[in-house]
């Protein structure tokens, strides 16, 4: 029991994960609704299935598979007090939970928080547990000889349909399509969040899969038998494989349709070719493993840009080839490198527990979504979405300290030569006058900075506020590249100078600063001169020439 306790904490670190990759991949303005529904997938699903799925499991599995199905039998972890049976639930508790927060990822940016909670609920209490009372419960589908290890399907493929389905109800994100069906790439916050966060999912899944396994160690006379640990070391070997080979299989895909290595790619294509080989990695020869791997990591790009442009659905996070084509081609895939030899029969019950997973899949999630959209409930507003859901469902900003560069519906970039200002406030600085007080702002290159202080401080003006910011002038916008794909940067990154002086020359400073930074090419800056109509001093009180 202490082991699976181990294991089962080992998955639930997995949320961490889930956390950070989809934190990374939404904009900065959506960060701390994703993080919230994260925290709410566990406390909401995990309570949901406390209380019903676990015995809605058990009866579809003794239904379906025509065992006993008993009510009272079926709800016992309820009333029971058996330590065995609490761990036994709390072991499929963080599968069911790993299985809900994958679709928060598909409906990124712009679902109501309500209507999200509402169906991790019923997922958690009905959608997965269906699933797993027709497969692990003992249902139909096992009695068929439908096999899925650790839920490559039953967990990660369900959850990427259901995500896949969210995000076809919801609809897609302002701007991220345009009138004529051209698709306008909308790039993540943090690539750095972005690879945290996965590096994290591949070391919890360890404890999905290899914890799996553990569960086979048998003891004889006090000692573990030779079968439990070959059994193990298979799982580990070809989990691992998988792993590696998913990255490179995405990375090379990468590479030959756009010349470059994608590091988004790379990271969801490790993961894909874990979901991948979750459903068999107990079962196939190891250079199954590395096959299975490279054609997860490579049906990615494909997948994703079907989904994009040819489906015309919004897959922020790219849930659906991660966790849901990648799901059921390792299921697929599982007769062709089994230990035991290729049969028709595996190939027909893999095939079919694939599709019977995913009608009811989108059935049910289509129907709970659809019901929630007629009821006017499952979008935020547009003026919502174009502010933030972080500051509209949260009354937060996730990074108050930089301000809120990207509120514009399109990111902040330009399309077709137009750009969306929404929310961008220009001071004017206001009339001219003859005070002594000057300000000089100036907005140069960020490696420039060091040179610019020494100058000042040549001068005689070493006081100074410098800010990190983001704009458009005469230098010539970039190219930048998210998940595969090229978008504009036409918002370059620079360092805001502001230096108030009185007894210093403001054209001096402004001097100083402009020879510093200056490199000669377009994007080196410029540099304004103010007047400052009052100035006050907080610590002394002095106003005026004084103050400064």
């Amino acid at each position: 029991m202490l082991w699976v306790l181990v294991v089962t904490f080992l998955i639930f670190f997995m949320h961490a994960g889930f956390a950070m990759l989809e934190a990374g991949q939404v904009r900065s303005k959506n960060v701390a609704n994703q993080l919230t529904k994260n925290l709410l997938t566990w406390s909401v699903g995990v309570t949901a299935f406390f209380l019903v799925g676990a015995g809605v499991s058990a009866l579809v599995g003794g239904i379906t598979g025509g065992g006993s199905y008993s009510v009272a039998e079926a709800f016992g972890v309820l009333t029971t007090s058996d330590s065995g049976d609490w761990v036994g639930w709390l072991f499929g508790a963080v599968f069911a939970m790993t299985a809900a927060t994958i679709v928060s990822g598909a409906v990124a940016g712009r679902m109501k928080l309500r209507a999200y909670v509402s169906y991790t609920v019923l997922l958690a209490a009905v959608i997965y547990p269906v699933v797993t009372g027709l497969t692990w419960g003992g249902g139909f589908l096992s009695a068929l000889g439908f096999s899925d290890f650790a839920g490559g399907m039953i967990v990660h493929g369900m959850g990427g349909i259901a995500g896949l389905t969210a995000a076809y109800v919801v609809g897609p994100r302002l701007g991220r399509y345009n009138e004529d069906g051209s698709v306008n790439v909308i790039p993540g916050h943090s690539l750095t969040f972005a690879v945290l966060g996965t590096l994290v999912l591949a070391f919890g899944w360890y404890g999905f899969n290899v914890g799996t396994a553990a569960s086979v160690f048998a003891v004889e006379n006090g000692e573990l038998t030779l079968g439990a640990f070959s059994y193990v070391g298979r799982v580990a070997l070809t989990t691992t494989l998988g792993m590696a080979a998913g990255a490179i299989g995405a990375g090379a895909l990468s590479l030959y349709k756009t010349g470059k290595v994608d590091t988004l790619y790379v990271a969801n294509g490790l993961l894909a070719g874990l979901v991948g080989i979750t459903s068999n990695t107990d079962a196939i020869v190891w250079p199954g493993a590395i096959v299975i791997g490279l054609l997860a990591g490579a049906q990615l790009p494909v997948v994703f840009e079907f989904v994009e442009k040819r489906l015309k659905i919004d897959d922020v996070c790219a849930v659906f080839p991660v966790h849901g084509s990648a799901g059921v081609l390792g299921a697929v895939l599982l007769p062709f490198f089994a230990v035991d030899g290729f049969t028709v029969a595996a190939l027909v019950s893999q095939v079919v527990g694939v599709v019977v997973i995913a009608a009811w899949t989108i059935a049910a999630t289509a129907a709970v979504f659809g019901a929630i959209k007629a009821m006017g409930e499952i979008r935020v507003t547009r003026d919502h979405e174009i502010e933030g859901l972080d500051s509209s469902e949260h009354g937060v900003d996730t990074y108050p300290e930089f301000g809120r560069p990207d509120t514009a519906a399109d990111g902040g970039r330009v399309v077709d030569g137009v750009s969306d200002e929404s929310g961008i406030v220009r001071p004017d600085g206001g009339q001219a006058n003859d005070g002594e007080i000057k300000m000089v702002t100036a907005f140069i290159r960020p490696d420039k900075l060091s040179a610019v202080k020494t100058g000042l401080a040549e001068i005689g003006a070493p006081s100074l506020t410098v800010t990190n910011v983001s704009g458009r002038g005469s230098q010539p916008a970039k190219k930048g590249q998210w998940r595969g794909e090229e978008y504009t940067v036409d918002l370059h990154q620079k360092v805001k100078i502001e230096c108030v002086v009185a007894d210093i020359p403001a054209a001096d400073v402004a001097e100083a600063i402009s020879d510093a930074a200056s490199t000669g090419e377009k994007g080196d800056g410029k540099v304004f001169i103010m007047p400052v109509e009052q100035a006050y001093q907080i610590r002394t009180g002095e106003v005026g020439r004084e103050a400064v």
